[in-house]
């Protein structure tokens, strides 16, 4: 497939008599109040959509208020499931089916589904005073004001307490059960498999059997609602993709960061040292590694942000692999002992999951505007290598990248993820372990005096690399000191010549230059495209969505994508010379374009969104369009 665009492929008639449309994707958005499990009501919905086999990319939005009033717009959660047959790159721009539990639900997310779209409404909270709160003049269901859409009004509430009459439930509890029928329903109409929804809710509901057997007999409820009522006279198919043979899993980009964090563990033979002081959207990581301590990881809750990256960079000194993680804010605080690496030249992986800012700023939104911030956001010349992953499951390999550099180089590593792939899922082909190459921490065993005195130099450098010997404390004539004062070089005594530090400012930044990364390539299929989009972290999905778009019309465009930003690839300035326009859209103020037109002198242009939602594909669509006609000089 070459685009986006929903096609249905044919229909017959089967499901009881009903028809069923076969599909080649479709996206399905459930949205409700923070309360109403709607993030959970998707993730089941996504858990049974992999093991169907579909590819799939998935969109949690989460209300920016921690305990916004019920029933009102600040308070909406919903969840997006892009799922197809063949390989898609986004979570969708419009969803093909809305199921809004209540008004603010509706009124929040109506103008983003098409005419014709499917509106699946919970009208038990279509209530008088539930409307006013949102500023529904009249009930929307029955003034006339959706007839573009195909409606589809469901008391939830109500049937859900129908069918748990008898558990002995009360009305309140049964009621909280809503969402299950609602999951019920849609996985009837998407005919997915439900074995592993009835297996997760007895899992989780462990404790409470009687909880448990109530979510699945609301499931049932749900699913033979649809069944058994005349108002569905259609069910659709959409049938598995064609993935690469091997064993794959649904996995979210924090998942995927501590997997590859474990994995790396492995691969150096260190123990991981987690330090973290929890901040949404990072917190997941430390969550789930602190369930692998049987990989020898050890995860510290720190009481700030700045014990944290502490005791990480402690951790590093005494052997480890020190790993902090954070978002923009913590960043800030943790920028002094950042620093304070740099200057040590010890390995160290910060990651940054980047959230809307300045300040506060919106929690539970997506922003990619802490480039600068890695960057240069410490005092002094103290230059750090950064890397972006572009999709969920590609954290993993950024995080074994990362390490990989941390530890050849003995430098500080940032790692800038952001929420929308913390949060979003995808299949991720599980990788064979023994593809994976070991990376070799090197530990000092010996002293190292070129003068043959039998002392140990910290700041003797490796030839290639540049790097200084890490030395685990407690080795036998390894003694060294250690500390943020500036260092001679090669001794590594406290120095205050001026020619000294010019010296070692100039070699850790030679150093970080010198790191080798892979090329970046270019994906221009006719080789005479003369527009190039240039993407970095999670914007590559949108962008590939909307060149598939633009190919698919006969038009020419290339795509490329940055996973290293410092040090850039070496072949970045050839690739930006080719093209008579290179254009960069970013989930900031135009971050990576600055760096790129003082580096390159190239007239990059900037296409900015700082809304707190990712790029849509056919807003690149038309954005691509247009250069390609001229519109924008």
């Amino acid at each position: 497939m070459t685009s986006d665009i929903a096609v249905d492929q044919s229909s017959a008639q089967s499901d009881g008599g009903r028809e069923v449309l076969k599909r080649d994707r479709v996206v399905i958005r459930f949205a409700g109040d923070s309360g109403d499990g709607m993030q959970l009501t998707g993730d089941r919905f996504t858990s049974e959509t992999a093991a169907f086999g579909n590819d799939l990319s998935t969109l949690p939005n989460f209300p920016a208020e921690i305990r916004a009033p019920a029933g009102t717009l600040p308070g909406v959660s919903s969840f997006q499931l892009h799922f197809a047959n063949y390989d898609i790159l986004t979570p969708g721009d419009r969803p093909d089916v809305l199921v809004a539990m209540n008004p603010a639900a509706l009124k929040a997310n109506i103008a983003d589904v098409p005419p014709g779209g499917v509106l699946i409404v919970n009208t038990d909270e279509f209530t008088k005073r539930n409307l006013t709160k949102v500023g529904y003049e009249s009930n929307p269901i029955e003034d006339g004001s959706l007839e573009q859409y195909s409606v589809f009004p469901v008391a939830m509430a109500t049937l859900t307490r129908g069918a748990l009459a008898d558990t002995g439930l009360s009305k309140k509890d049964a009621e909280r059960s809503k969402n299950m029928f609602a999951l019920g329903l849609l996985s009837w109409m998407y005919h997915r498999p439900h074995e592993s929804t009835e297996r997760f809710l007895r899992e989780k509901f462990a404790r409470r059997p009687d909880l448990a057997e109530a979510n699945i007999l609301a499931f049932k409820a749900g699913h033979a609602y649809g069944e058994t009522t005349e108002s569905f006279a259609v069910t659709y198919e959409v049938a598995p993709a064609k993935l690469d043979v091997g064993t794959y899993r649904q996995i979210t980009g924090n998942a995927a960061l501590s997997y590859g964090i474990v994995a790396a563990g492995q691969m150096t033979g260190l123990p991981v040292f987690l330090g973290s002081y929890p901040i949404t959207p990072a917190s997941d990581i430390l969550h789930e590694l602190s369930k692998h301590k049987a990989f020898n990881v050890t995860t510290f809750q720190a009481e700030d942000e700045i014990s944290g990256v502490g005791s990480a960079l402690g951790a590093s000194f005494g052997g480890a692999l020190g790993v902090t993680t954070t978002s923009g804010p913590g960043v800030a605080l943790k920028s002094e002992t950042i620093g304070l690496a740099v200057a040590l030249e010890l390995p160290l992986l910060v990651i940054d999951v980047q959230r809307g800012g300045p300040s506060t700023g919106l929690p539970t939104k997506t922003e990619q505007a802490d480039l600068l911030q890695a960057m240069f956001g410490r005092n002094g010349e103290a230059p750090v290598p950064i890397i972006a992953p572009r999709s969920p499951g590609d954290c993993f390999d950024a995080a074994l990248e990362a390490v990989r550099i941390a530890v050849t180089y003995r430098t500080p590593v940032m790692l800038l993820s952001d929420g929308s792939l913390a949060n979003g899922s995808e299949p991720w082909k599980v990788p064979d372990v023994a593809t994976l190459q070991p990376i070799d921490p090197g530990f000092a065993l010996e002293p190292n005096a070129p003068d043959g005195s039998g002392e140990f130099w910290p700041y003797l450098r490796d030839s290639d690399t540049l790097a200084r010997p890490w030395a685990v404390p407690g080795t036998p004539g390894l003694e060294h000191r250690i500390g943020g004062l500036e260092k001679a070089d090669g001794r590594g005594s406290i120095s205050y010549d001026p020619d000294n530090h010019d010296r070692m400012v100039r070699l850790r930044g030679a150093k970080i230059d010198g790191i080798t990364v892979p090329d970046i390539e270019v994906d221009d299929p006719t080789g005479d495209a003369e527009l190039l989009v240039l993407g970095w972290g999670s914007t590559y999905g949108p962008i590939g969505a909307g060149a598939r778009r633009v190919r698919a019309m006969g038009r020419n465009i290339a795509q490329a994508h940055l996973r290293h930003l410092n040090p850039l690839p070496a072949n970045l300035g050839d690739l930006l010379a080719r093209y008579r326009t290179v254009l960069v859209p970013e989930m900031n103020l135009g971050q990576l374009s600055v760096l790129l037109r003082a580096r390159y002198l190239v007239d990059v242009k900037s296409y900015t969104k700082v809304s707190g939602l990712p790029f849509k594909a056919e807003e690149l669509q038309d954005l691509f369009l247009d250069y390609l006609n001229g519109v924008h000089a």
